[in-house]
């Protein structure tokens, strides 16, 4: 295929507009025209030609250097490979028609070889739409992927070609993001003392009043209060470039995932905590939580279920404390797959919230699909909550909204998950027990299994976990009496003759028959104390045993249960 360079003038007649060509009469001179490079490109599939060409280089040597340039490109393509022939010219027909720069040579071969675009002009925001739009998860999965994509991706390292994307890219976002967190603390902290200080302005008083006005004029004009971006949400951050750039390897647009290598700050997940009695006092005197993620002991779970036996939804606060079903699963879970006769359940569905709107989905993993066994008294409850949703469709009549769940509002219509949590921590409130999230019900009912010695298979899967160190490290919090019991026994396998809590004397070296005489008293003491440990084996919480908490009257229907 044969390729050329020219000259070429761009000047025009003043009077047709047309370009003079070789009759312009500064052709001559040096520096007038302009070279320009013609190359022609294997014919398309149909058949019908086309060519590269390109123009404005200054001189003969650069016009040149570009034509060998092209010729270099088409000869990556082997003779007897169609396929890349066509590639390699449909590449130098876009970079022609689009004016783009020409690619280098052994990236084009890299790229040839790997089966990649040829040019690589996708960026990595037009990347992260195309991702999205090809997901096939629930609704709530893909706003949470598109919040991080809008919010942090775009705006840092969107503009950037996605071939080039580099671990220094995404560290300088993050870094970014850190920075930004600063600002916006600092913003806060100013917005939180003008609100302070208004707050400690008069209203009388034309002074007083004159100073609001400004006072308020001053902190609209500042920021609004905003969150920063926390750890586990960099976290997200992360995974979501991970994930969508993953997809870009696996369709052979990318050989390299910066995002698999970027390092950011470990998340540091908070420590579950039993609300023991120097807790629930400190809380008292301070009203601060230990930690975020609290449990309650069985004598405080008890409190509580006796102090709302009444609710209308006191089976799901029963439900989620004794055989720790999730929130969504709970609001979600229906009749049909709910076998009493049988004393078990099978959770197959969820209620899901997406901002303030609720879907129905399939739980998040093939894990969270279980059979959940019943104890007696957790069957005898539902039935009761069966009877009284038949009272209520009775009474509702045509009304009624059939929705087949086994806990729903007064018309039969679906519970909206996040009114449960509030109308949750409002009884929490009401109780005067010391504060749980409607999540800690359930990591408490985890606790609970865990210390009546529940083999740790049997409690992760009644939870839904995918392995059982999800099950130790999150959801296993130590009793106070379960502790000690550990730490008794573990102190038992040390045959000390002496220092024994309880033991009279000064140290020292004791005669044979006096030590032969404390062996022996120490052997009985040991047995005494196996019998009195083993008594301190955890049992799950029943109702006869509850505590209930102070300033309560029992509930009326107590004894019913």
């Amino acid at each position: 295929m044969k390729g050329s360079t020219y000259r070429r003038c761009s000047c025009r007649d003043p009077k047709t507009g047309k370009e003079l060509g070789s009759a312009c009469p500064k052709r001559n001179s040096r520096n007038h025209c302009t070279y320009s490079v013609r190359q022609g490109l294997p014919p398309r599939e149909d058949g019908s030609r086309c060519s590269f060409a390109h123009g404005g280089y200054g001189n003969l040597k650069a016009a040149q250097a570009d034509l060998d340039h092209v010729r270099a490109l088409l000869g990556l393509a082997e003779a007897d490979d169609p396929e890349g022939i066509q590639l390699v010219a449909a590449m130098l027909a876009e970079v022609s028609g689009e004016k783009l720069p020409l690619p280098d040579v052994e990236e084009t071969r890299r790229r040839l070889r790997a089966g990649q675009d040829l040019i690589g002009s996708l960026t990595v925001a037009e990347w992260l739409d195309r991702w999205l739009a090809g997901k096939r998860i629930r609704k709530s999965g893909i706003n949470r992927y598109e919040t991080d994509v809008r919010v942090h991706l775009k705006p840092h390292i969107g503009h950037r070609r996605l071939d080039r994307l580099r671990v220094s890219h995404l560290s300088d976002m993050f870094t970014a993001i850190t920075d930004a967190n600063a600002e916006i603390l600092e913003q806060n902290a100013q917005r939180r003392a003008a609100v302070k200080e208004l707050a400690t302005v008069p209203w009388k008083g034309v002074a007083n009043r004159a100073r609001r006005k400004a006072m308020k004029a001053a902190i609209d004009a500042m920021p609004p209060f905003r969150r920063v971006t926390g750890p586990a949400t960099r976290q997200h951050i992360k995974a979501t470039l991970r994930a969508s750039l993953n997809d870009a390897i696996g369709q052979q647009i990318i050989t390299f995932n910066p995002a698999a290598h970027v390092e950011i700050d470990p998340v540091r997940k908070p420590k579950a905590l039993v609300w023991t009695d120097e807790r629930v006092a400190k809380w008292e005197q301070t009203g601060e939580k230990p930690s975020p993620v609290m449990v309650w002991t069985p004598e405080q779970t008890g409190a509580f279920l006796d102090f709302v036996a009444e609710d209308r939804l006191y089976a799901m606060w029963h439900l989620i404390a004794f055989r720790g079903l999730r929130r969504d699963e709970a609001c979600g879970q229906p009749w049909s797959e709910t076998n009493l006769d049988r004393h078990s359940l099978t959770v197959t569905g969820q209620l899901v919230q997406d901002g303030w709107e609720v879907e129905a989905s399939e739980p998040k993993t093939d894990s969270g699909f279980r059979v959940v066994a019943l104890d007696n008294d957790t069957v005898h409850i539902l039935k009761r909550h069966r009877e009284q949703q038949e009272a209520d469709r009775a009474e509702w009549g045509s009304a009624w909204v059939n929705t087949g769940l086994v806990f729903t509002q007064e018309d039969g219509s679906w519970l909206h998950p996040g009114k449960v949590t509030d109308l949750f921590e409002r009884l929490v409130a009401a109780s005067g027990l010391p504060p749980i999230r409607l999540h800690d019900l359930r990591h408490g009912a985890a606790t609970l299994m865990l210390a009546a010695d529940i083999d740790i298979k049997i409690v992760s899967d009644t939870l839904g976990h995918s392995d059982t160190r999800i099950t130790r490290d999150i959801y296993q919090s130590v009793l106070p009496h379960v502790g000690k019991s550990a730490a008794e026994a573990t102190a038992k396998l040390v045959p000390l003759q002496q220092g024994r809590a309880g033991s009279a004397g000064p140290p020292g070296r004791r005669g044979s028959e006096e030590g032969r005489e404390g062996e022996g008293q120490a052997e009985e003491e040991g047995q005494g104390q196996e019998g009195r440990e083993e008594g301190l084996t955890a049992a799950p919480p029943t109702h006869h045993s509850r505590v209930r908490p102070m300033g309560t009257s029992p509930p009326t229907s107590q004894h019913a249960r």
